[in-house]
Order: C-alpha cells, then structure tokens, then sequence
C-alpha cells in the first residue's frame, strides 16, 4: 500500500486537534512518514430563525455551526499501521473517513 488520506471532522476544534495528534503519534511510532495534520477551511452554516410566532418579522436570531476539518497523510502505510488505526479510540464527536490514494 502507498498512501492514506485520513480526514477529520468536528464542531469542536480542541477534540479535532487531540485526535489528529494522537494519529499522528501512532503512525510514527509504527515506523510511516506523516504529512499533517493539515487545516481544511472551516465551512459554516447558518440559520436564521424568526423571534416571536406571529408577529415583529423583523426581529430575528441568527444561529452558526462551524465544521472544523483537518487532514492526516501517511506515506508508505503497511497492514500494521491500519490495525494500529482501527484500534485506535477516538472521541465521540470527531467524524473520521479514510481514503487509500
């Protein structure tokens, strides 16, 4: 195997971080090359919500949510690295996806 593209995503960003430090130090002491991890744009969604049921249409609120993403690379992967990997716990609200390059 030769590459694996490991990406990351949460609203907070202190767990993204952790969590990308922790691969990062598994990946390295299993002997690979780490590139990362690297930012990814923040993508933001947001919501506007009216205040009252009927009435002031004016008065609205506005609400964010902030994806945090990062991306972990590792070189040279081999069979080891990817048990290592599996059996790594991470968070509850750190979504991880893994792609083979």
């Amino acid at each position: 195997m030769d590459k694996l593209r490991i990406y990351l995503k949460s609203y907070d960003h202190k767990l993204l971080d952790q969590s990308a430090k922790k691969i990062a130090e598994v990946v390295k002491k299993n002997g690979s090359e780490v590139t990362g991890p690297l930012p990814l744009p923040t993508k933001t969604k947001k919501y506007t919500v009216l205040r009252s049921v009927h009435v002031n249409k004016d008065s609205r609120e506005q609400f964010e949510m902030r994806v945090h993403r990062r991306v972990v690379e590792i070189k040279n992967s081999s069979q080891q690295i990817i048990s290592a990997l599996t059996s790594l716990s991470l968070p509850s609200g750190v979504g991880i996806e893994i792609k083979q390059l």
